[in-house]
């Protein structure tokens, strides 16, 4: 295979952007993702909202997510690619966990638009029908189905000669071509989370008609809000992606054309940062849009991690607080978070 000074070039391009990209999301999403766990599991007024376990699962599957980036950015950096074309295993497993990952994250966007869509509507017996106890049966059945799918796609993968690690089975190929990323991966929770933030938005702009209490009005806009921004940066970010896997499972391109593949490569790295980023931007995007989760996480890295940690750590001459004064601090701590 013969190959040319500018075809090294965009290739070498390829490989220092996925390294330097790689190392940038990975950063931001486990400082994102850490907040983002910190907030919806400190405060009380998150504990008990179906949408914020969803956000929760969501996040715990962004980080597993984020190993299998650190992995691909850890050989892309040693190899100068991912090194899927070199492993049998690690072309499948690659595959089985970032598509298992990818499923959750995707759906339980969609899950957080379609609950909030039922909670804030204004007949009493369609709030009724989404319940935390429903949400988790949910969560868990479609978290098996996301485990037994991508395991199933995944071990149709298998390592070419000249093309490195690809769909093998033809059956496959028009399964993944026409089913899976443009309507399970694709079409389907774009609608699905598109429809239902949208309609959602709707109802909540009503929401002031509603007999309901002040603390459940603002937490309903506030999530609301939430949900429909990360919704719009999902749809943005993830259909470029899913039309270049269509075409790249396609139309592989083998590295006998070293121009057509080095540009393949280039592309390539450039929509998987895109698509990579929605495993990273939830934290970011909440607290850009909404004024009262900034409010919430700051409460909760300074009224709740650094007075604990000050508390534990750095007691003025060593002197036990009685546990009397601790329940009224953390009393009053707790009455602030509905500020």
């Amino acid at each position: 295979m013969s190959t040319s000074p500018v075809s090294d070039g965009i290739l070498k391009i390829a490989t220092q952007y996925s390294i330097y990209s790689g190392s940038i999301i990975i950063s931001l999403g486990f400082i994102g993702n850490v907040l983002n766990l910190l907030v919806f599991t400190q405060l009380k007024l998150f504990r008990t909202n179906r949408c914020a376990f969803y956000i929760i699962i969501e996040t715990i599957f962004n980080f597993i997510y984020q190993f299998v980036y650190i992995s691909l950015t850890v050989l892309t950096s040693i190899y100068g690619d991912d090194a899927t074309g070199r492993s049998f295993i690690w072309c499948k497993l690659r595959y089985i966990l970032g598509q298992t990952c990818g499923l959750t994250t995707f759906y339980m966007i969609c899950f957080t638009a379609v609950d909030q869509f039922f909670s804030t509507n204004h007949r009493f017996n369609l709030r009724q029908m989404c319940t935390l106890r429903l949400g988790r049966y949910f969560t868990l059945v479609f978290i098996c189905f996301g485990i037994i799918h991508s395991t199933v796609l995944g071990c149709s993968y298998s390592i070419h000669s000249t093309l490195g690690c690809v769909l093998s089975n033809y059956v496959w190929v028009q399964y993944s071509t026409y089913f899976f990323y443009p309507v399970l991966f694709g079409f389907l929770p774009i609608v699905i989370a598109s429809l239902f933030s949208i309609l959602a938005y709707h109802n909540v702009r009503r929401i002031v008609r509603r007999q309901l209490p002040i603390v459940r009005r603002r937490l309903d806009k506030q999530i609301t809000a939430m949900v429909l921004m990360r919704v719009i940066a999902y749809v943005c970010l993830v259909l470029p992606y899913n039309a270049y896997r269509i075409y790249s499972i396609n139309f592989p391109t083998p590295r006998s054309m070293p121009m057509a593949y080095a540009v393949g490569r280039l592309i390539q790295a450039i929509l998987l940062s895109m698509n990579n980023t929605n495993f990273v931007i939830n934290f970011y995007i909440f607290i850009i849009f909404s004024s009262r989760f900034r409010r919430q996480v700051k409460f909760v890295l300074v009224k709740k991690c650094w007075h604990r940690w000050k508390y534990w750590c750095c007691h003025v001459n060593n002197q036990i607080e009685p546990d009397n004064n601790i329940e009224g601090r953390n009393s009053q701590m707790e009455s602030e978070e509905n500020i």
